[in-house]
């Protein structure tokens, strides 16, 4: 995390010191680096410059469920990033933050009636379907508008990401997308739909790919179906290979974005090369974690140092409902001291929140050097932090801000308790 370092012993995000930003906003409080998002999506959009042939020929399309704010959306709208969504409040959020619902794609097994209407009424680029259900939904919900819906198949390529389980989505066990026998037949039965525009075919196999191995293997298929789509008449204009790549936690050495397109687009245009003369078929990307994850951090104070019989614990402000991955998937986060006491003897300790669940820790087994009141920074936490935030124990969740050089702007307010029942009622 480049743009997150100490200075004069102080941990700063870019010129900001973290003590200042708690100071002034409070905390637990996500503390996100604009220089790093730019840096992070520029990394896919030059790589597509590079090896895409022709301007249209990519599209990004940033994942809205890794980190949904506004100021996140609007800066990556303001540099040419689509999106890919997986509700209707996704897709207002986009629009809210000055995206273009054109270069929106819709992903998901569950969309509603409502959800389908409000998306053909934005005119969104495509739906990623994951069934035969709902194509015959998505048909009827056209029919009403007058309108043919732009649709293409996730298929399942039952390739394994090499991930967790959790967060693994390629597998013939997961519950997302078309089984890979049954693509052709469901492509048959879509083309067969009047109010059906079959445009391209998705491919999503998973999170915090580390190795692009397994998304090779899947173009590869995907590649395959496309082919014999094209011999049944059933021409695409677009292949959507999902995202995934991952990011460093602790030493993990994930596959730069630029390398891995390399390879990709290397495959592709010999594809088309070979098989259409050149002919070409846009490509789309759906990254999130890699953009936005190891941009952000979660600030949090110290409340008090409690040494237990067998562990010692550092009690802080933030919790499981502030930063979930550690008590879903046991996930590791960095833990950074905010100020480096020179001198002062450190111990192990886990990282634990006020919450009145066992499973309310942020980090085990860390050797620090604090005193009661000092700040910590959880590092990584950029994806699936606050959008995957809860209000657990009546806990209001986290303000954000935004870091840009030595300026910091607050993008969401903390909630208060009031904030939380105001939607609530007394029986009469």
């Amino acid at each position: 995390m480049p743009h997150f370092s100490y200075r004069d012993g102080e941990f700063c995000a870019e010129a900001v010191p973290l003590k200042d930003i708690a100071s002034r906003f409070g905390t637990p409080t996500y503390v996100y680096s604009k220089q790093a998002l730019t840096e992070n999506f520029a990394a896919y959009a030059d790589a597509c410059e590079r090896h895409a042939r022709g301007a249209d020929a990519a599209l990004v399309c940033y994942s809205v469920k890794s980190n949904s704010n506004l100021a996140v959306l609007n800066l990556l709208a303001g540099m040419g990033s689509g999106f890919d969504i997986v509700s209707g409040g996704e897709l207002l959020r986009v629009i809210a933050a000055g995206g273009d619902p054109r270069k929106v794609i819709f992903s998901g097994v569950g969309k509603s009636r409502d959800e389908m209407r409000l998306a053909l009424e934005h005119d969104i680029l495509c739906f990623n379907v994951e069934s035969i259900p709902e194509l015959h939904r998505l048909n009827e919900v056209a029919a009403g508008l007058g309108r043919k819906a732009p649709v293409s198949l996730r298929v399942n390529p039952n390739v394994d990401a090499k991930t967790h389980p959790y967060i693994s989505t390629g597998l013939k066990d997961n519950k997302f997308g078309v089984a890979y026998e049954d693509t052709l037949a469901t492509y048959r039965a879509a083309a067969d739909l009047p109010h059906l525009d079959v445009v391209g075919i998705d491919c999503h196999i998973g999170s915090q790919l580390l190795d692009d191995a397994p998304l090779l293997e899947a173009l590869d298929k995907v590649i395959e179906l496309v082919d014999q789509l094209e011999a049944l008449g059933i021409p695409l204009h677009h292949l959507d290979i999902g995202g995934g790549l991952g990011i460093t936690y602790d030493k993990e050495a994930p596959v730069a974005a630029g390398d891995y397109l390399g390879r990709l687009f290397a495959r592709i245009n010999a594809w088309r090369d070979e098989k259409y003369q050149g002919k070409g078929i846009k490509v789309l990307f759906e990254p999130g974690r890699s953009i936005v994850g190891n941009a952000g951090l979660l600030l949090t104070e110290v409340q008090y140092l409690k040494h237990g019989a067998t562990k010692n614990f550092a009690v802080v402000d933030a919790a499981m409902n502030d930063l979930m991955r550690p008590a879903m998937y046991e996930a590791w986060h960095g833990v950074k001291e905010v100020i480096q006491h020179s001198g002062d003897a450190a111990a192990v300790y886990d990282v634990v929140g006020p919450i009145c669940e066992s499973g309310d820790w942020l980090a085990r087994a860390r050797t620090l050097a604090i005193r009661d009141g000092d700040l910590l920074a959880i590092m990584s936490a950029g994806a699936y932090g606050m959008t995957m935030a809860s209000n657990y124990n009546t806990r209001g969740r986290a303000a954000e801000v935004m870091v840009d050089g030595a300026q910091v702007h607050l993008v969401r307010q903390r909630e208060n308790p009031a904030d939380l029942f105001v939607l609530e009622s007394l029986l009469p």
